[in-house]
């Protein structure tokens, strides 16, 4: 069974790279923080008596959900501000829904700042080819080479089987890759 510590080590060294999976996902700030902190309050509230070894699938699970709920929320949320935007004619527009993120793409990192520059490029294009793939694809992609999990763990976090894993896999390494070279750079 994790300990207060264990669960509370494990939280804070996944928090990055969660924000960065609720990031790409949403695309928004605000609504990725609230992701992340809704996923890390799930698994503190309902899974802390689980072995520590099992938190790491358990949080990706959470956090895949949470990011799926918000886009069912958004989705009636939606229907119901446009159904009511119809009925007042002056109603004004919020915002842009894709406002571009701002990562700092260089930092912590040695090299040359022509060096640091090349691969905070780099990083950007990629994270706009992964803005850029379907969900599902986007989804597997950042659990099996950022979150680095084997194929039998993507599977039981996305909820499919691994021949799906490999399917999405293949799919978005493809479409990243053919992005990359409309650019110029040969992955």
């Amino acid at each position: 069974l994790a300990t207060q510590t264990e669960l509370a080590d494990f939280l804070a060294s996944v928090e990055r790279r969660a924000y960065k999976q609720a990031l790409f996902a949403v695309r928004e700030e605000q609504a990725a923080l609230d992701i992340v902190q809704d996923a890390m309050l799930k698994l503190a509230d309902r899974y802390a008596s689980k072995p520590a070894g099992e938190l790491p699938l358990l949080f990706q699970r959470i956090l895949q959900n949470t990011i799926r709920d918000h886009f069912r929320r958004q989705r009636v949320r939606n229907l119901w501000t446009t159904l009511l935007s119809s009925l007042s004619p002056d109603a004004e527009e919020d915002s842009d829904p894709l406002e571009r993120m701002n990562v700092d793409h260089g930092a912590n990192r040695e090299g040359t700042p022509a060096e640091q520059f090349e691969r905070a490029e780099l990083a950007g294009m990629i994270g706009r080819a992964l803005e850029r793939l379907p969900p599902r694809q986007r989804e597997a992609f950042l659990l099996r080479y950022w979150e680095e999990l084997d194929l039998a763990e993507t599977a039981v976090a996305m909820g499919c089987s691994e021949g799906s894993v490999k399917t999405h896999c293949s799919r978005a390494t493809h479409a990243v890759a053919a992005y990359l070279r409309e650019r110029g750079v040969n992955p």
